[in-house]
C-alpha cells in the first residue's frame, strides 16, 4: 500500500512540474487610449468632441449638450427714489450683460425698467422707461453693444417683487432686468457641489 501511495505522489509531483509557465518578457501594449485629455470623464478611445466646455452636461461620447439662450438676469442696480441715474458703482453689473452679448453675437436684449408703487402710474411709467433707456444707452455707448440688438420697455409698478408698501419693498422694486434671447446656443452646464458658490459670485 505504501508503495502505491509513493508512486501516486511521484506522479502528481511530476505532473505539476510539467505545467507550462507564461512569462511576461515583453511589455504589454495598450490597444486603446484610456486618457481623459479634456477632463470630461470620457476616455480618448470613445471621445468624439474634444473641445466641450468644462463642466457641461455630456453624452457617452463626450459631446456637450446645448440649449438655446433664453434667460432673464436681474441687474443689481438700486435706483434712488424718482431717479434713473445709474451710479458708476453699478457699471460692472451692466458689463456682465455686455460681455455675455459679445460672447454670443446673435443674442438680443430687452431691458425692463420697474418702479416702486409710489406716485401715479403714469409718472412711474415714464420713470421705468427712463431707467430701461439708461441701461440700454450705457450698454451701447460705454460697452459697445449695437443699439439694434437692444430694446427698452418700462412697466411702471405693475410687476413688483414685493407688493407691500414698506421702504424695503420700494427699494427692491426699483430695478432693471435684462431678458436675453437669441439664435445662439450655450452649453448646458451640469450641477456639481460647487455650483451654488459659482452662482453667488
Amino acid at each position: 500500500m505504501k508503495i502505491i501511495i509513493a508512486i501516486l505522489s511521484l506522479a502528481i509531483l511530476s505532473g505539476c512540474s510539467m505545467r507550462d509557465i507564461a512569462t511576461m518578457d515583453e511589455p504589454t501594449v495598450q490597444v486603446n487610449d484610456l486618457n481623459d485629455i479634456d477632463h470630461d470623464g470620457v476616455i480618448v478611445a470613445r471621445e468624439r468632441c474634444t473641445e466641450t466646455a468644462l463642466g457641461a452636461t455630456i453624452d457617452n461620447y463626450g459631446c456637450g449638450k446645448i440649449k438655446p439662450i433664453n434667460e432673464r438676469q436681474e441687474l443689481k442696480i438700486l435706483f434712488a427714489n424718482d431717479s434713473y441715474y445709474i451710479d458708476p458703482m453699478y457699471y460692472p453689473q451692466v458689463e456682465v450683460i455686455a460681455t455675455f452679448m459679445r460672447d454670443f453675437p446673435n443674442t438680443q436684449a430687452v431691458i425692463e425698467g420697474h418702479c416702486s408703487k409710489t406716485g401715479t402710474h403714469e409718472h412711474n411709467q415714464v420713470l421705468s422707461q427712463n431707467r430701461a433707456n439708461a441701461v440700454s444707452s450705457l450698454l451701447a455707448e460705454r460697452f459697445g453693444i449695437d443699439s439694434d440688438r437692444l430694446s427698452a420697455v418700462g412697466y411702471s409698478f405693475d410687476r413688483p417683487i414685493d407688493p407691500t408698501h414698506t421702504a424695503a419693498a420700494h427699494k427692491v422694486n426699483r430695478r432693471v432686468i435684462a431678458e436675453l434671447t437669441g439664435d445662439d446656443t450655450t452649453a448646458d452646464m451640469k450641477w456639481h457641489i460647487y455650483t451654488v458658490d459659482e452662482e453667488v459670485k
